[in-house]
């Protein structure tokens, strides 16, 4: 599916919005950034599973230490980063796109608070189906 980017963003400022207190309230902290696509030097880096193609991109990132690491001098802060051209194709309807959004939001907001895939696929934020796009990949500085 397809949506302007003035669309897209409005549903992303809903999701955010929308977010759950304990979420919320790490927006001060933690921007939430809009890309069409990951950036070449974050694609790079994105390890990937053997059999998975160059062409799947994940539908956010987190990039960053958590909030109980810290962040060291001089280094930029903590970010979430949404990725409308890989959400709005892993979409067929705006209702699906909005809510993949908001999964997507939560998924990668809960990475700053410390969760790992397994704690968030709990919580319901895992991928769209088994075996489908991954939602994102821990930055480096994760490990």
């Amino acid at each position: 599916m397809h949506i302007s980017r003035n669309a897209f963003d409005r549903l992303v400022e809903q999701a955010i919005a929308e977010l759950p207190p304990d979420f919320a309230q790490w927006l001060d902290e933690v921007p939430v950034i809009v890309e069409d696509r990951p950036a070449k030097a974050d694609a790079d880096a994105l390890p990937r599973e053997e059999d998975e193609e160059e062409s799947d991109a994940p539908l956010g990132l987190y990039v960053g230490n958590d909030l109980y690491e810290g962040r060291p001098s001089g280094e930029l802060p903590p970010r979430v980063m949404i990725y409308r051209q890989p959400l709005m194709e892993a979409c067929a309807t705006r209702e699906e796109l909005a809510e993949e959004i908001r999964k997507t939001l939560l998924h990668e907001l809960g990475h700053y608070a410390g969760m790992d895939e397994d704690q968030l696929d709990a919580l319901g934020y895992g991928p769209l189906e088994e075996g489908s796009i991954d939602w994102d990949v821990e930055d480096e500085n994760d490990k």
